[in-house]
Order: structure tokens, then C-alpha cells, then sequence
């Protein structure tokens, strides 16, 4: 992408929320993790987290296993390399905001359980309407192994704290873990200023090392990640 097209477009959406936006801190705090991994507002203090498996809004409707505080950890790495995206958006009254971060291997298996109790249907509507949860492993929106327990993927969205205390998230046309055609980040299914919106926040993230996923415009790898083959199981606290 141009240099002034990426420009014209971080403008163009941080133009819409500027007289609104006011910066705070949402700290939270880290215990007991292993060597190599960090508190991401350790190293970056003003980002905003909403850890959605650490409470009951996710898709399967309750805490999961291994989330016993809703703080967000990566290895050292990642977390560098993010702070890199937001000081990228900082000047600009935007930030990042991390729905989950570092995933313990139980929290996996927790899923793949889920996935297989049909009667189980609390939040379908809102995660996934259109697919039978027995296909979700299938057609790999959750997986038995997946990357986020070896630290270094992210799920987040770009956001602005509002002068009332409230996020105001750019609309990226669907919410975090709709497990639908909508949610790949090249998807027709939604409006030109949503898919804008989408390849502004790809861009960013590619430019600082992170590898997107091409059915969850949110997902983010580090793509020099420290343990590619190693899965994690301590719990986020």
C-alpha cells in the first residue's frame, strides 16, 4: 500500500473520532507466568483490553478453563511488536483493544468439549447463527492446538476511548468470534468503509510482523514467534 494512501486512511477514520476520544490507561496486573512472557500494559500502558474468555460474553457463554483474571499476556516479543502498532495509532487518538491474547491449552480443550454437547446452545445467535457448532473445528475457527498457547497471537480491534469512559471500536462489520463467511477479512458481505476499516487495521499489524488469518479479521500472529512448536498450559492470572 502507498505510504499516503495508508496515511489518508488512519486520518480519514481517527477524523471521525478525534473530538470524542480522551486517553486512559486500563492497567491490570500478571501472576505467576513463565520466563519470556509479559503483562501486555506492562509494555503497553495505555492499551485497552476486554478479555472476553475471562467472562461470561464469549461464544460458548461462561468463563472458560485456564482464564482466572481478565488480563492479557504474550511472550516479550509480541508484546514489543504490538507497542510498535500502537505507538503507530497513538498520535492519531486511537488505540488497540485485545479481547484475548495468550490461550492456556486447557482453555482448548474446554472448546473441543463444548463442541461436542449439541444441547449447548446458549449464545448461537450472537457467535454462531449460520454454522453447527460441530462444524466450528471442520472449518477451523477453533482448533485442538492453536497458536495462541504458544503466546505470541492476539485477537484485537483498533478502538478510542470516549470522553464518558466508553470504547468506541471502529466498525469492522461483525463482532469478535462471529464464526461466519462475514468475519474473513477480504469478505463482500460487508460495507466498502468496513472492509476499509479492516485493511487499515491489516496493514498496520503486517507492517510490524504479525501474519492475519483469513477467517477472523481480528486473529494475529507474530510471524517470528519464539516457540512455534511449544503449547503452553499455565493460567492466565
Amino acid at each position: 500500500m502507498p505510504r499516503r494512501y495508508f496515511l489518508f486512511l488512519v486520518f480519514s477514520i481517527a477524523a471521525t473520532l478525534m473530538q470524542s476520544c480522551a486517553s486512559s490507561p486500563d492497567v491490570g496486573s500478571c501472576k505467576t507466568r513463565p520466563e519470556g512472557f509479559v503483562c501486555v500494559n506492562s509494555v503497553i500502558p495505555d492499551i485497552q483490553t476486554e478479555m472476553r474468555y475471562a467472562g461470561s460474553d464469549n461464544f460458548i457463554g461462561r468463563p472458560i478453563d485456564g482464564y482466572e483474571r481478565p488480563v492479557a499476556i504474550l511472550t516479550m516479543e509480541a508484546a514489543k511488536s504490538l507497542k510498535k502498532v500502537q505507538d503507530d495509532l497513538r498520535p492519531y487518538g486511537l488505540s488497540l483493544k485485545i479481547y484475548d491474547a495468550y490461550r492456556p491449552q486447557r482453555a482448548a480443550d474446554n472448546f473441543y468439549r463444548w463442541a461436542g454437547d449439541s444441547k449447548d446452545q446458549k449464545n448461537k445467535m450472537k457467535y454462531y447463527p449460520d454454522i453447527d457448532k460441530r462444524l466450528l473445528f471442520k472449518e477451523r475457527y477453533i482448533m485442538n492446538k492453536s497458536s495462541h498457547s504458544r503466546g505470541s497471537t492476539v485477537d484485537l480491534t483498533i478502538a478510542c476511548k470516549m470522553k464518558d469512559g466508553s470504547f468506541a471500536e471502529l466498525d469492522m462489520g461483525g463482532g469478535f468470534d462471529l464464526f461466519s463467511t462475514k468475519s474473513w477479512p477480504d469478505s463482500k458481505e460487508v460495507t466498502p468503509q468496513q472492509r476499509a476499516n479492516r485493511l487499515l487495521f491489516r496493514q498496520i499489524m503486517v507492517k510490524h510482523g504479525f501474519i492475519p488469518y483469513s477467517k477472523e479479521w481480528w486473529h494475529f500472529l507474530l510471524a517470528d514467534e519464539p516457540w512455534p512448536n511449544t503449547y503452553f498450559d499455565f493460567p492466565v492470572r
